[in-house]
């Protein structure tokens, strides 16, 4: 069930807080839309009491007692954000899969859009921290769909609420800081410090510590205002924070390879940095001479397929997320939005032994049954596993939700 923010008002039952700081009564939602019930604030005695003890701690670094009052004002206890911050999982999606969803031809054209838009602007923002526009487009279409989905849970309730749970509590605790640190300059107003269930805010989704050190005013206007339907700070906040962490201009993230016969999967990995890749018989898959530069060869699906050679930018891009998978799909899509073609090399076929005109086609013949599973994409998630669920139910097989050769052949059958 969802319930619009404007209609959902709680009444009562929350302690006024000491000190100053307001309690968890008659809480407003902020901003407009829907938001699940868990992640509106319930009274929690506790955390009253928690934000209580917090307030000597935040005017000892420096927050003073009318941004308390003002930040926690409408505050509360989100129940739903350490339910979500507690049962995280490990959930491992193939490469293949993950570019799919990274670099979809629906991402790829609305990525091209968004550089046609503000091509201005990033011309500008790459002129001053020497950022490629399509990296920080790719990087804007990674983290928020180009802005469609900025977060719209209350900062300071999440991070406090966090921080009172206390699993992580010490680093909720600073970004809790960090965010009334925020209010108290006058980037944004209390109302406004709104992002992800974690605190992540605006077009690219600073975390607040992140937020203090990167975010620039690129407007002029005082505020540095990632939040905003102009995505002008936040795209520009991006470029410095890359810039930063050690983008050089004018060079690569790294391209698509091909590996000669033979090729070693010992000589793969962010551990093996060389230059001459070239003379071993590593080629770029679009044709053409490597960059003279020093890199490594990732083949993340092995050696049988897609590889990549990528430098020192691709570092910097991990900076914003340490995972090869995610810092991969920000450099494809990259250049794909630039005008780039898919990839060249093909994914071995997955652990069910399917390939991606299998899957898409085991998704066709579900979806001609009745079966509700999206848009055939290839990309088994759960849509498709409760498809092959019902599917299996409804012939009397034995349900396990997994695709199998013997399932596809029985749907090719009729």
């Amino acid at each position: 069930m969802q319930v619009t923010r404007r209609m959902a008002l709680l009444s009562g039952g929350a302690m006024a807080l000491l000190a100053g700081c307001g309690g968890g009564a008659n809480i407003a939602p902020m901003g407009g839309g829907t938001i699940d019930p868990d992640l509106l604030p319930q009274p929690n005695p506790g955390w009253n009491a928690w934000v209580a003890n917090f307030r000597s701690r935040a005017m000892a670094e420096g927050i003073s007692g009318a941004t308390l009052d003002a930040a926690f004002r409408g505050a509360g206890y989100l129940p739903g954000v350490v339910t979500r911050d507690r049962s995280q999982t490990e959930f491992t999606r193939s490469l293949e899969d993950y570019f799919a969803i990274a670099a979809s031809e629906t991402k790829v054209a609305t990525g091209r859009a968004m550089l046609s838009r503000h091509g201005a602007l990033l011309r500008e923002i790459e002129m001053r921290y020497g950022v490629p526009a399509q990296v920080v487009t790719a990087i804007w279409g990674m983290e928020s769909n180009y802005g469609a989905r900025r977060g719209d849970i209350p900062v300071v309730s999440s991070t406090s609420t966090l921080a009172f749970d206390g699993r992580r509590g010490a680093f909720f605790e600073k970004q809790l800081i960090a965010a009334l640190g925020i209010i108290q300059r006058g980037d944004v107003p209390a109302s406004r410090l709104t992002g992800s269930w974690a605190g992540a805010m605006g077009h690219t989704q600073f975390i607040p510590t992140t937020f203090q050190a990167y975010a620039v005013d690129f407007r002029g206007d005082g505020h540095r205002d990632i939040w905003s339907d102009d995505p002008t700070d936040g795209l520009a906040s991006t470029a410095h924070y890359l810039s930063k962490s050690g983008w050089r201009m004018g060079e690569p993230w790294g391209l698509e390879v091909r590996l000669p016969a033979g090729f070693s999967a010992a000589q793969t990995g962010r551990g093996t940095t060389r230059s001459d890749w070239g003379t071993m018989g590593v080629t770029a898959a679009s044709g053409g001479r490597l960059p003279s530069l020093s890199g490594s060869i990732l083949a993340p699906a092995g050696i049988g397929g897609p590889a990549f050679l990528v430098f020192r930018n691709f570092g910097a891009i991990l900076r914003y997320n340490n995972a090869e998978k995610y810092g991969l799909g920000v450099g494809h899509l990259s250049d794909r939005i630039a005008g780039a073609g898919p990839l060249r090399g093909t994914f071995p076929p997955d652990q069910y032994g399917f390939t991606k005109d299998d899957r898409v086609e085991l998704q066709t013949l579900l979806s001609r049954r009745g079966f509700d599973l999206g848009t055939p994409d290839g990309v088994f998630g759960s849509k498709t596993e409760a498809a092959v669920s019902a599917y299996q139910a409804r012939e009397g097989l034995a349900v396990t939700g997994q695709p199998s050769r013997a399932l596809l052949e029985r749907l090719r059958r009729g």
